[in-house]
């Protein structure tokens, strides 16, 4: 799995190639928690351009980065989601909880 985080207008962009499963979960928190604790960003848009999978574990990390985001009163916007992944997302309700924008130009225009 690769992870990119960058930083644009006080919003996280979190970019992931491969899969987001039981063994790529920790890397992909602790990649997020450490970019969330160095800088002040609220909001996190995870673009799932290149992934093709998703497990609960995955789903796990994604609830949890969700909860966190929460309580600083920030949202959680999704990009680029693949049919595959649409479908676990829909499956578990993620919907409800993430916007899900086009690109990641659209969900910054959002936050």
């Amino acid at each position: 799995m690769k992870i990119a985080t960058i930083f644009k207008k006080g919003v996280l962009i979190v970019r992931v190639e491969g899969e987001l499963d039981m063994h790529s979960a920790h890397e992909f928190r602790q990649t997020i928690d450490d970019a969330l604790d160095s800088n002040e960003a609220k909001h996190i848009v995870l673009n799932f351009n290149g992934v093709d999978f998703i497990d609960s574990s995955g789903l796990g990390v994604i609830l949890g980065r969700y909860k966190r985001v929460s309580l600083l009163k920030g949202q959680m916007v999704a990009t680029h989601i693949q049919p595959q992944v649409a479908r676990i997302f829909e499956l578990a309700g993620l919907y409800k909880i993430i916007k899900v924008c086009n690109n990641e130009t659209e969900a910054l225009a959002f936050l």
